[in-house]
């Protein structure tokens, strides 16, 4: 069948655009805007039908409903700032988005779910990446260069992708009522336990890291963890880094150790504050000063995933300070009231979590590791199909 359709869009360009297709920026093919500031507290004070989407990638970036809305029919948004800058998202409906997230209304001569595969591709290659705030503002977006074959061509593509889009769909789905089910344990373990509960602090130590800037990254040299990759590439644990600094500054950072746990205290919106990942690796690991290190005698993991769980973030919440970046003290996250069973407990907890972090995260094991395989063969299909000989 795939080859069929292949064959069949094939002939469609030799047809159509025997030189090759164009590339064009943009700004010649796309109207260009940008959302507008809409807080939690406006969306709490008006709730209605009306999604309003932001920088994350969860729940296709919705922060929560209105009873208005400023858009309505099929545009493309994508998110301007943060970790997710880059992100491509389809809409046709009546929405609202907020100021990091920008607007592309396709002229007549786009098929925006075309448009949509496109730039799903290209637009993360033209974001502004560091460890500090990746971006990708409108200014960039217009100049991103894209291939427009014929409106046929353009649809047939559509069909062969939105396919592949529809037979991931049931998967993803039963993959999420699995996370909402790992989540609901997750949280049970702690709000219903027996145990005495004692602030975090008195744990260990809460140590701020220190100081580094994208300037200082290598392919290699001191190991080291960003606050920002916390939230974007590190799960409960880890015992390998992603990045590197120079390594003339080792002598100058605060490090964490095998089994202390690293809890980020920066991120763009204050229900992501506070998020930890145990760290298990042989060597020390440069911690950076929008994070602490928590050096303690309990079971690391465990601790990682109090620092994921209801309990946990409706105690630091009041306490995290709202700006243009959201953060914490190490005095506030230390307040947090943490049940502290035996070892044997702490260890027999994580053994369930653990099977169902892997249930939901392993890329290779069960539905995670087929919808992957999905991914992959679209990934293929996507890249084939949108390979044109440039004219």
């Amino acid at each position: 069948m795939k080859v069929v359709t292949m064959n069949r869009i094939d002939a469609l360009l030799s047809k159509l655009c025997p030189n090759g297709v164009q590339l064009t920026s943009i700004e010649n093919i796309c109207d260009i805007s940008r959302g507008k500031v809409i807080s939690k507290d406006y969306i709490r004070d008006n709730p209605g039908d009306y999604p309003v989407y932001s920088s994350q990638t969860e729940n296709n970036g919705e922060l929560g409903r209105i009873d208005t809305y400023a858009f309505e029919g099929e545009y493309l948004t994508w998110t301007t700032d943060g970790a997710n800058a880059g992100s491509i998202f389809y809409r046709n409906e009546k929405f609202n988005i907020t100021n990091v997230c920008g607007l592309l209304k396709t002229h007549d001569n786009v098929i925006a779910r075309f448009l949509f595969y496109v730039l799903s591709i290209e637009a993360p290659k033209y974001v502004q990446k560091g460890m500090g705030n990746p971006k990708l503002m409108s200014n960039m977006m217009a100049k991103v260069k894209v291939p427009v074959p014929p409106l046929e061509v353009q649809s047939e593509i559509v069909k062969v992708l939105d396919n592949f889009t529809e037979l991931t769909a049931e998967l993803t789905a039963e993959l999420t009522a699995r996370k909402q089910q790992y989540l609901y344990y997750l949280n049970c373990f702690f709000e219903n336990s027996n145990a005495e509960t004692v602030p975090l602090a008195s744990l260990g130590t809460l140590t701020r890291g220190k100081r580094f800037v994208h300037a200082d990254a290598t392919d290699d040299g001191v190991p080291c963890i960003h606050y920002g990759e916390l939230y974007t590439y590190y799960g409960v644990y880890a015992n390998e880094v992603r990045s590197h600094i120079r390594e003339d500054l080792r002598s100058k950072m605060r490090y964490a150790t095998s089994g202390d746990v690293i809890i980020v205290g920066a991120g763009e919106n204050k229900e992501d504050i506070g998020v930890g990942v145990a760290w298990y690796g042989d060597e020390d690991v440069a911690v950076h000063d929008a994070c602490y290190t928590l050096s303690h005698k309990q079971n690391p993991k465990y601790i990682s995933y109090f620092l994921r769980s209801n309990m946990y973030h409706q105690q630091i919440v009041k306490y995290v300070y709202e700006g243009k970046i959201c953060s914490i003290s190490a005095e506030n996250v230390g307040k947090a009231l943490i049940p502290i069973p035996p070892i044997e407990e702490q260890d027999r907890i994580v053994s369930i979590l653990d099977r169902f972090d892997k249930l939901c995260t392993d890329l290779s094991y069960g539905l995670p590791a087929e919808i992957e395989a999905r991914r992959k063969q679209y990934e293929y299909y996507r890249d084939k199909l949108l390979s044109f000989k440039e004219q």
